[in-house]
């Protein structure tokens, strides 16, 4: 290929390549990184929450490992955004944006600054389960709708929470980890494990 001028924005991310000659690997791995994630089809949902049932995740981070378990019977299409963007990488590198001691951890935005997400809004899964320590949950703006990829975890119990936000998961291990993270702390990687 020759040379292009492209402009993508989404989700607070701009990149701008202009005029410049790129040969077909630059070109493909451009492609790759334009793809926009989607959420889980409809046809895909239960393969998502079968293997949700089954498996956790790891956060690496640089203090250790952060490691949870899925609620896919509470939030299934939560559950099965989260293992998709994690298999596609979307995690991989992103900052903890925010930090509130005592509160939470949150991270999963592409912008780094609570704005971005994925591109694509989830209908809110409030249920029974209670934030408490090591709770993991999709954080939202007003809306109860608009939930993307921005996730926290609790430090502490905050019942006020409850049945206000979705609730996917709970901390299995990494509590030392967790407690550690400062803001701007970056996720090494984060891996759905069977």
């Amino acid at each position: 290929m020759s040379f292009a001028k492209l402009k993508l924005e989404a989700s607070g991310i701009v990149l701008s390549l202009s005029r410049t000659p790129f040969d077909e690997g630059t070109a493909t791995a451009l492609q790759q990184v334009l793809v926009m994630p989607t959420p889980p089809q409809a046809s895909e949902l239960p393969a998502y929450v079968e293997r949700a049932r089954s498996s956790k995740v790891r956060i690496a981070t640089k203090h250790g490992d952060i490691v949870f378990t899925l609620y896919p019977d509470d939030a299934p299409m939560h559950a099965a955004a989260f293992i998709k963007l994690a298999d596609e990488g979307f995690y991989n590198g992103l900052p903890f944006h925010r930090v509130e001691p005592g509160f939470v951890v949150q991270g999963g935005d592409p912008s780094g600054d609570g704005t971005g997400g994925p591109g694509y809004r989830l209908k809110a899964e409030f249920n029974e389960r209670p934030h408490v320590r090591g709770t993991v949950a999709m954080a939202r703006s007003s809306q109860p709708d608009s939930a993307g990829s921005q996730f926290y975890i609790c430090l502490d119990d905050a019942r006020f929470l409850d049945r206000q936000y979705t609730v996917f998961g709970q901390m299995t291990e990494g509590f030392a980890a967790l407690d550690a993270i400062a803001r701007g702390d970056v996720m090494k990687s984060v891996t759905v494990e069977p």
